[in-house]
């Protein structure tokens, strides 16, 4: 949003039907991964602290499950000052940004929320923007029109960048409070019980898969350390990577955005930025990630604010939300930028989003490894192949169509850059790529002046070469 993978993930559904839906989803892992989702109408909301839950379409459910559920979600769910109803149909609850559900966390009890802006990294273009939101809580939020204009704007080559869907109708949360998407009893419901709702269970590498390079056990490792949603099921990469030997503060990169096309119900395709340290044999994985996703409301989790330790400082931007416009075959494209750093003061890692716009931090006592310093960063695609029927999926990465087709055809990442320790943003050089299955998907990576290094990336998945 985004994934986070830990042992825990919240569904990122809500929907009867099986509709696929765009989100931008951010994720921290630490052994595990989280992942979360970016949503807003107005309407009067309760403060009463116990929300009420429509009990249709749950014929097959028990009274006692029901109940269990909407006990849960209670405690998840915090007080809104305000409600606001998406056109999407997701509803978003401003929470005052002291009782948001990343301070739940364990290891954030006695959490006092950054109120000083991080450092930014050098050499960026626009310097990212806090306005001035005098809450006593100190952090300040994005409320102004700079906060407009950096969800929505021209990108280079004819692509512009995407907003929110909530923003259609203008509407904002209040200064001291964050949106937050409001869990549902559909999204319970969609995990195997109560107990499995917002958890992810760890997976061990596999033992055939090998790549000739000094990165083989780490990249396949990692390969299966991406968020999982189907047991015992595939997943699928086009990725572009930097050394392991590297000592990286935080990365960025502009994605293309589109709608690629689901298969199956518990199948997902995902474009993201992996900041990685630690094993990667899943004993003590650190990675943060973010990006955009797209599944059919039936396949992940969404790893929320609660499963993450993830604080949000932004008033504006709704973790999980659906994102719009998406680019179309040979018309109009549309991207979004991404920044995740580690602010050299005080040791956070801060998300940034579009140009100029800070979203919120994952606090460094989360981390292990990631206390220090990333180690990797990939940029890419992921799908889940779950292989129905014995043929391989047709669920698309990117746009669907393969790296060679270029601009306006195939998905793109351009601008790779890393902050270095002297909290500097620069060009990656040169990067390695990786895909398991290039008759299904694949990846070209180049580099010129205005892209910097970039890459294409993407395929259809099951076609006469990927049976």
């Amino acid at each position: 949003m985004m994934m986070m993978i830990a042992t825990s993930t919240i569904n990122i559904g809500g929907r009867k039907k099986r509709e696929q839906y765009l989100f931008l989803i951010i994720f921290l892992c630490i052994c595990t991964i989280f992942f979360q989702r970016f949503s807003l109408s107005v309407e009067a909301a309760s403060n009463s602290g116990s929300l009420k839950y429509t009990r249709h379409n749950y014929k097959q459910v028990s009274s006692l499950r029901l109940q269990r559920i909407e006990k849960h979600l209670n405690k998840i769910n915090k007080p809104a000052v305000i409600t606001v109803q998406s056109p999407d149909g997701d509803i978003i609850d401003c929470v005052h940004k002291r009782k948001q559900p990343a301070l739940d966390h364990p290891l954030l009890k006695n959490h006092k929320i950054q109120k000083e802006a991080p450092e930014r990294p050098k050499a960026m273009k626009k310097k990212m923007k806090h306005t001035n939101d005098k809450d006593e809580e100190g952090i300040n939020n994005n409320n102004g029109d700079e906060a407009a204009a950096a969800v929505e704007g021209k990108g280079k080559e004819g692509a512009w960048v995407v907003h929110q869907t909530w923003h259609r109708n203008g509407t904002r949360c209040p200064r001291g409070t964050v949106p937050i998407r409001r869990s549902t009893v559909d999204d319970v419901l969609r995990a195997k019980s109560l107990f499995d709702y917002g958890k992810k269970k760890q997976q061990q590498p596999p033992n055939n898969f090998n790549f000739n390079n000094n990165l083989t056990a780490d990249l396949s490792a990692r390969r299966t350390n991406a968020p999982d949603v189907v047991s015992g099921n595939g997943h699928e990469h086009a990725i572009a990577y930097t050394g392991s030997l590297q000592e990286v503060y935080g990365a960025r990169a502009t994605i293309n955005v589109w709608t690629p096309s689901i298969e199956q119900a518990n199948e997902f395709s995902l474009s993201q930025i992996w900041v990685l340290s630690g094993s990667f044999d899943g004993s003590d994985l650190n990675s943060i990630e973010a990006g955009w996703q797209t599944d059919s409301y039936q396949a992940t989790g969404c790893y929320n604010l609660l499963c993450s330790g993830f604080i949000q400082t932004n008033s504006r931007i709704a973790i999980g939300a659906s994102i719009s416009p998406v680019s179309s075959y040979a018309s109009n494209q549309y991207d979004v930028t991404i920044l995740i750093w580690k602010d050299p003061k005080l040791g956070n890692w801060w998300m940034g989003f579009g140009d100029n716009t800070l979203v919120g931090y994952w606090p460094a006592d989360l981390f292990t490894h990631l206390a220090e310093k990333a180690t990797m960063v990939e940029w890419g695609g992921e799908v889940v192949n779950t292989r129905a029927n014995g043929e391989h999926t047709a669920t698309q990465m990117g746009s669907g169509h393969f790296a060679e087709d270029g601009f306006g055809k195939a998905s793109y990442f351009r601008n790779l850059e890393i902050v270095d320790s002297d909290n500097s943003l620069s060009s990656v050089p040169g990067v390695s790529t990786l895909a398991e299955n290039t008759n299904c998907y694949n990846i070209e990576s180049s580099y010129n002046n205005e892209w910097g290094t970039h890459f294409y990336y993407g395929g259809p998945g099951k076609n006469s070469r990927c049976p």
